[in-house]
């Protein structure tokens, strides 16, 4: 089992999930952040309040922790409409579904989470759902089947992947909007952080506000998750104020520097630059050599190091970039230079 890092974007517990119900926004006019999708959003959900219908149907996707889950409450409670929420790997079978697309009002918002892992029997099912809203339900089998048509209350589906790609065609073709969620700005992220600060009643500087924007990874999840690190650092070791002193001393001790990397992060460097000399080296070598697993610097610390242009990926394997030699203090090796072809005349 992969240790539990501050700096993962993932939900790590039922506590956090609390947390984060607390500091979620409630109204679009509150969101910070991903200014193309909340346009997009506004415009459907005046168009759709003038017709008296419901929303389209939405797609949402992009990594973890930026705001997919927190969008769907958003159109919601703009909508004053109820939300249900599962996710894909809760629904196992056709009657999984069946319970909760009856007891949906019309306008009512359905929320399943990681809807690339839907499985195929399921999402054939609720493509009649989506396009006509009625569902063919099968009773019994063979010589006493029988099918019968439901219909439905005209509802919205929000649907939110990780894995955009694992989406098949067909139920992309069904949603209305469909969006990608960026990484977000160190600005935002401040912004994000005051908000949750003030509603934590908290005193903060800006400094310190600022120094944990730029370690959160573009991640407001994870910027979140460090406020309460060094809140409850500062009620410890001082007066509960935030400053920039308090909040370098917390990150120091969750091992986290300026620029948001780990432990994990700056040992995944070290060993391609000093073990393997910068580079090429296969993900399998690097895993054996840091004793992780392949799928945690895969999916865990890789895209972070990507994204910020630290590691670079090749045919032969991943190579260390002048910026991660720069990062360390340490002077990058000349580039190699190839042999000249013979001149022939």
């Amino acid at each position: 089992m992969a240790r539990e890092r501050v700096i993962s974007p993932e939900l790590q517990d039922e506590e956090e999930q609390r947390y984060d119900l607390t500091l979620r926004p409630q109204r679009l006019d509150e969101c910070i952040g991903q200014e193309k999708l909340l346009e997009k959003i506004r415009i459907a959900l005046s168009a759709a309040k003038g017709r008296g219908e419901p929303v389209e149907h939405i797609l949402l996707h992009g990594p973890p922790g930026l705001g997919k889950t927190t969008i769907a409450h958003v159109i919601a409670h703009e909508m004053d409409a109820h939300l249900k929420a599962t996710s894909g790997p809760a629904l196992v079978r056709p009657g999984d579904l069946m319970g909760i697309l009856t007891n949906l009002q019309r306008g009512d918002v359905l929320f399943i989470d990681e809807i690339h892992r839907l499985p195929v029997i399921v999402e054939e099912f609720i493509y009649s759902a989506m396009e006509d809203f009625k569902v063919d339900f099968t009773v019994d089998s063979g010589m006493h089947a029988k099918t019968i048509n439901i219909p439905l209350q005209p509802f919205t589906l929000i649907g939110a992947t990780t894995r955009a790609g694992l989406i098949s065609a067909p139920m992309r073709a069904r949603f209305g909007i469909s969006h990608h969620l960026e990484f977000w700005s160190p600005e935002h992220l401040q912004q994000v952080i005051a908000r949750s600060a003030g509603k934590l009643g908290l005193t903060s500087d800006d400094d310190a506000l600022d120094l944990l924007s730029r370690c959160s990874r573009g991640t407001p999840r994870i910027a979140n998750r460090l406020l309460r690190r060094v809140r409850d650092y500062a009620q410890v070791h001082g007066d509960g104020r935030i400053t920039t002193a308090m909040a370098k001393a917390a990150l120091k001790i969750e091992e986290i520097d300026p620029l948001g990397l780990d432990r994990l992060d700056r040992a995944l460097l070290k060993c391609l630059i000093t073990t393997y000399t910068g580079g090429p080296a296969g993900i399998e070598a690097l895993a054996a050599t840091l004793g992780e697993e392949r799928d945690t610097l895969e999916d865990v610390v890789e895209p972070y190091l990507l994204q910020i242009g630290f590691i670079a990926r090749t045919r032969q394997g991943r190579t260390a970039t002048t910026a991660a030699y720069q990062h360390f203090n340490l002077t990058p090796p000349a580039p190699k230079s190839t042999p000249q072809e013979d001149i022939l005349f």
